[in-house]
């Protein structure tokens, strides 16, 4: 059995640019992290006839075409994996919509186990692009690279989107002490919402393509917190940056009316008042996880859990997808 594991990510800075409608025109960059919850993928030989998937559905098939798990099918038609007798297995740490870049890890973690299966070997480099043409080019989905790429390399890294569709992956110049100070103030918690992340980037996806000029400038002003973000953190001046997301919520709440709700932006303005110096929803927004930076951190947690509200403890993943 060969078994794949691939980090969720959480972004740090700037976001929405790495989206082809946008870059291909403008450019992009940002700032992700994988952190230590996982996607698992696991593929071995069977005695079965059959093509065996376990995800959230099971399915029993001759031919790879019948496949209804469109990655799935899509990655064993490009990585020429034509036995019918193996058995696929999915598993995560979280479920998927949360807004922690699920989907991006699975099609990483799922190619990298049928390269090794297939005793080829992939770079991070060549893997995210595989993931990002399968998600993108083959089933158009109207998403961006990020997930794949933060997924594929891991650590805290920032990503910059050439008009080419190049992407120029670059570690952070952070000291331990403040990737440990890091780690500590940040507080995420689960809003209990989920979503299609595609649904909710169809708009941004739309209006970019359309030129709409309020969703470019909105775009633009984010890219640029990411530039400042960059700076607060190789600076480490990690208060900045919690000011900074909490500018980059604001005006990504502009963007769309689906961007956030009542028990949100609620849960929001509770923690700006007990500690948090700024946060975010992460992801394509309404839903998933809300992200905040804190100095005050037994108030922010106490005051969360009064609302119901449970943390994930995260940390930094600095491996990317592996086989384990």
């Amino acid at each position: 059995m060969i078994i794949g594991r691939s980090p969720l990510r959480i972004t740090l800075g700037g976001g929405s640019s790495d989206l082809a409608s946008y870059y291909s025109l403008h450019g992009g960059f940002l700032i992700a992290a994988a952190i230590d919850q996982y996607v698992y993928v696991t593929i071995n030989h069977t005695t079965f006839d059959e093509i065996l998937l376990r995800y959230s559905q099971i399915e029993r098939v001759k031919k790879i075409e019948d496949i209804n798990h469109p990655i799935i099918r899509e990655a064993l038609k490009l990585t020429d994996v034509n036995d019918i007798n193996i058995e696929i297995t999915s598993m995560a740490d979280q479920p998927s919509g949360t807004g922690l870049g699920s989907s991006g890890s699975f099609t990483t973690c799922l190619l990298k186990v049928l390269h090794k299966f297939k005793k080829h070997f992939i770079t991070p480099q060549q893997l995210a692009e595989m993931a990002c043409h399968i998600e993108i080019d083959l089933l158009k989905e109207p998403i961006g690279k990020q997930d794949q790429y933060i997924a594929a390399f891991g650590g805290v890294t920032s990503f910059e989107f050439k008009t080419t569709g190049e992407v120029i992956p670059k570690s952070l110049n952070l000291s331990d002490q403040i990737l440990r100070e890091l780690e500590e103030n940040l507080v995420m918690v689960s809003t209990g919402y989920y979503r299609a992340a595609s649904k909710v980037l169809k708009e941004q996806d739309d209006k970019s393509k359309a030129n709409d000029l309020e969703m470019i400038n909105n775009i633009h002003y984010i890219k640029e917190l990411g530039f400042r973000s960059l700076e607060a953190l190789e600076d480490g001046n990690l208060s900045n940056l919690g000011k900074i997301m909490d500018e980059h919520w604001q005006h990504k709440k502009k963007r769309s009316k689906f961007m956030s709700n009542p028990d949100i932006d609620r849960w929001y303005d509770i923690a700006m008042k007990s500690g948090a110096i700024g946060g975010k929803v992460i992801g394509a927004g309404f839903g998933g996880y809300i992200l905040l930076y804190t100095e005050e951190r037994k108030k922010l947690i106490n005051a969360l859990r009064a609302e119901g509200l449970k943390e994930t403890k995260i940390h930094f993943d600095f491996e990317g997808t592996k086989i384990l």
